[in-house]
């Protein structure tokens, strides 16, 4: 499978954003990042993944080995969201003597 510039299309309209937002969002000239959409050029897999995480959708997407737009993975950051981040912090330090309440709390919240 090889990088799909028709998902990556689909990918930014999901999010609502413009080519010019897209290229800014990932710190890449419009020209660029046009290119990746036109087919014109074929990003390296680092960049795939810098456009995954930046777009909210799976490399595996974005490659067509997956119909799954969920990504495998976050990066939370502490300068952008510290609150988010000092969560994960206290969860991954096992801090939370009640973790299965705090997990309820979630699926609750979600319903």
């Amino acid at each position: 499978m090889e990088f799909s510039p028709e998902r990556l299309i689909l990918a930014r309209k999901a999010l609502g954003i413009n080519k010019a937002e897209a290229a800014r969002r990932l710190n890449m000239s419009a020209m660029g990042y046009g290119r990746y959409e036109k087919g014109e050029r074929m990003p390296s897999y680092q960049t795939i993944s810098f456009i995954a995480q930046n777009f909210n959708t799976s490399i595996d997407y974005l490659l067509g080995k997956s119909e799954d737009t969920r990504p495998e993975s976050f990066v939370i950051s502490k300068e952008t969201e510290p609150e988010l981040y000092h969560l994960i912090e206290i969860i991954k330090k096992d801090q939370i003597s009640d973790y299965s309440r705090l997990l309820s709390y979630l699926s609750k919240s979600q319903k």
